[in-house]
């Protein structure tokens, strides 16, 4: 959940929030929105709300049958919108740009070297976040210890760091009028961090026999449902706008305080 929170509310919303400061107003495809949330909010209820009220097993946990559904269906779901995104539906996916030198949106050819080289890079760059993470997480574990703050922040700030690098990306091409690619950015990483992880946590929960708890209490859900709800509407016209992001941000400090003050 910490994850899908901060990507909807906090990288989202600035996005929309800086982007309007600097533009006033800017446009995307609703259809691409459309088809980024649809399949996110799938992912969402199987893999966070089902579990706290399924009967199978006590308390928020699937079963094991359970489990392997809503592990191939997050697959599945990943896949069509991944499909959707780079093959079916890239247009949608496209940012739209008045600049002359900008205006043509054919395909961009990479060749095998370039895609390896990036590849490469991408793999070097994640495995030097992850490692920064875990070297800062004991200092940081003190840091909330000694001011008397639940041990839960710890994972949102671990979360913020390695969610860093697509919100650096995501508020520049916001800065440069291009708040489509922020989107495509944002929702692809909040698909990526449900639709992948959860099926290979489950892969090997169930080969090692170790219980997962997947279901969320209903305070979570309730914030959960809002943060969703809130994009949604946010993103149903096509056009940014200041009060958009404002209210994002609110949803995530209030998350954040519930948080310290549950």
């Amino acid at each position: 959940m910490l994850a899908t929170m901060l990507i909807l509310n906090g990288i989202i919303g600035l996005c929309l929030l800086i982007g309007s400061i600097k533009h006033y107003e800017q446009n995307f495809s609703p259809s691409s929105v459309t088809i980024g949330l649809v399949s996110l909010i799938s992912i969402i209820v199987f893999t966070l709300v089902f579990p706290t009220f399924t009967e199978s097993v006590h308390g928020s946990y699937y079963s094991t049958p359970q489990l392997i559904f809503a592990s191939i269906a997050c697959l599945i779901i990943y896949g069509s919108f991944l499909f959707a995104q780079t093959k079916g539906y890239r247009q949608y996916f496209l940012t739209n740009t008045t600049n002359e030198d900008e205006s043509k949106t054919h395909p961009i050819e990479i060749n095998n070297k370039t895609f390896y080289t990036s590849l490469f890079f991408l793999l070097v760059s994640l495995g030097i976040v992850v490692l920064l993470a875990k070297t800062l997480s004991p200092t940081i574990e003190t840091i909330i210890i000694s001011h008397n703050l639940p041990k839960s922040l710890v994972g949102v700030i671990i979360a913020i760091i390695i969610l860093l690098p697509e919100a650096i990306a995501a508020i520049i091409v916001a800065k440069k009028n291009r708040l489509q690619t922020s989107l495509n950015l944002a929702l692809g990483s909040a698909l990526a961090s449900i639709g992948l992880t959860i099926p290979t946590v489950a892969l090997v929960c169930i080969l090692l026999g170790i219980p997962i708890v997947l279901g969320l209490d209903i305070k979570s859900i309730v914030l959960l449902a809002l943060s969703v709800f809130t994009v949604m509407l946010s993103l149903s016209k096509g056009k940014s706008n200041i009060v958009y992001g404002v209210v994002l941000l609110v949803n995530l400090f209030a998350y954040m305080f519930l948080m310290i003050y549950p």
